[in-house]
């Protein structure tokens, strides 16, 4: 079985290119999805920074587009997805609301935004496991 998080965890770690937190969650489904890797990477480039406008943090959306990939859409499974996310976040998932919280609490941006993509990865892959997915 893929690792996720670790393939994550190396797109978060590279400096050159820079992985946006959406790109840093779908591309490591990618390949297990019969997508390559640089397709995921251009189809996530405009969701980073919350679609660059600090709207939707990219790792939920990442997980999105990753949850897409198995064809996983159902509006339950989705509103789950969310209901998970919120719970852990004080009910906000616009990256301007995480990041504000998490400055308010003395975080630096970078750890945080690692930990929502970590968070999302294992999420989507708890949901493609229960969905028998992958």
């Amino acid at each position: 079985m893929k690792d996720f998080i670790k393939k994550a965890e190396e797109l978060r770690a590279t400096v050159t290119p820079h992985y946006n937190c959406a790109q840093s969650v779908v591309i490591p489904f990618a390949e297990t999805a019969g997508v390559p890797e640089e397709t995921a990477r251009l189809i996530a480039s405009n969701f980073g920074g919350g679609m660059k406008r600090a709207s939707v943090c990219g790792a939920v959306t990442g997980g999105l587009m990753a949850l897409g990939l198995f064809g996983v859409d159902d509006a339950k499974t989705i509103a789950e997805y969310h209901r998970r996310l919120k719970q852990s976040h004080s009910g906000f998932l616009d990256c301007a609301d995480l990041l504000r919280i998490n400055a308010e609490v003395g975080g630096e941006k970078k750890p945080h935004c690692d930990a929502m993509v970590y968070e999302c990865v294992s999420l989507v892959e708890t949901i493609l496991k229960e969905k028998g997915k992958i």
